[in-house]
């Protein structure tokens, strides 16, 4: 019998072991597949998922009851993408929602796929950026349809590649 798949607000400090598990593998995957200078330094946090819910944007993804995936749906502004280099946003007008923090176990498989498709279902216009040593998250941003729109710089100065799609646009 296939897993029932479900995406649902995150709520700390229930969901915090979870988590951080979620984290700690997404990190394993990054360093064996060699992208090594992501997510350090204790990054994410359970702070970030903290603010992501204070924001109304933290989600964790279940199969059967038990999560396998968490990430951040945040409404627009974001503002580590007011200034874009080497490229331009699709729109750079009308309101988008950021995706961030993505992570799950690597047993779990088309979570991906199943976060964007929630997201787009709730807005036609998503922007989401990721280091350029993640090949994993490269590869999937693609996959999906999302266009390479230039770079951005994080609040502490470090560079990511960043990327849009908008469902139907007029």
């Amino acid at each position: 019998m296939p897993s029932r798949r479900i995406i649902r607000p995150a709520a700390l400090p229930d969901d915090a072991e979870a988590i951080l598990n979620v984290f700690a593998a997404a990190k394993a995957v990054m360093r064996a597949s060699g992208n090594r200078r992501q997510w350090i330094d204790g990054y994410p946090s359970l702070d970030a998922v903290a603010e992501d819910i204070d924001r109304h944007g933290a989600y964790v993804v279940e199969d059967d009851g038990t999560v396998v995936g968490y990430f951040a749906f945040l409404a627009s502004p974001e503002p580590t993408y007011a200034i874009i280099y080497d490229g331009e946003w699709i729109d750079d007008v009308a309101p988008y929602h950021v995706v961030h923090r993505i992570a799950s176990v690597p047993q779990a498989h088309g979570v991906f796929r199943d976060i964007m498709d929630f997201c787009f279902a709730a807005d036609p216009n998503i922007r989401i950026d990721t280091h350029r040593d993640n090949a994993i998250m490269r590869h999937c941003i693609a996959a999906y349809g999302f266009t390479y729109c230039g770079i951005i710089l994080l609040a502490n100065g470090h560079e990511r590649l960043a990327y849009q799609r908008i469902v139907n646009p007029i």
